[in-house]
């Protein structure tokens, strides 16, 4: 009996933190915003859809609500500036129609610095 309630909460509890959440759209004007989430409930990343192709800002963020990357879609291509977060390492990355153009790299002594 012991091994049998210990087996169930322990199916239960596997089966709680398993759950996915589910991704959340809405209609904005001739667009579709999109929310993805974290299994643990946090944004991963919310931008826009136009005629299915991703458009306009998309913004990362990782399990901890920290964003990690900010960059901008034309239908679908990759364009402009992308800001790329990783501890204490900033990357600025820009793109025209899905090709690197140019990289700049930062790091928080060298913002100190200047």
């Amino acid at each position: 009996m012991k091994n049998i309630i210990i087996t169930a909460s322990l199916l239960i509890s596997s089966l709680m933190f398993a759950q996915k959440v589910e991704p959340k759209f809405e209609a904005v004007d001739n667009m579709v915003k999109a929310t993805y989430y974290h299994d643990n409930g946090q944004v991963k990343q919310e931008g826009f859809y136009l005629d299915g192709k991703l458009h306009g800002e998309w913004i990362s963020y990782n399990e901890s609500g920290v964003k990690q990357t900010i960059g901008e879609y034309n239908k679908g291509n990759k364009v402009g500036k992308w800001f790329f977060w990783n501890t204490d390492k900033l990357s600025e990355v820009d793109f025209s129609d899905s090709r690197i153009v140019a990289i700049k790299k930062w790091s928080s002594e060298t913002l100190v610095k200047n």
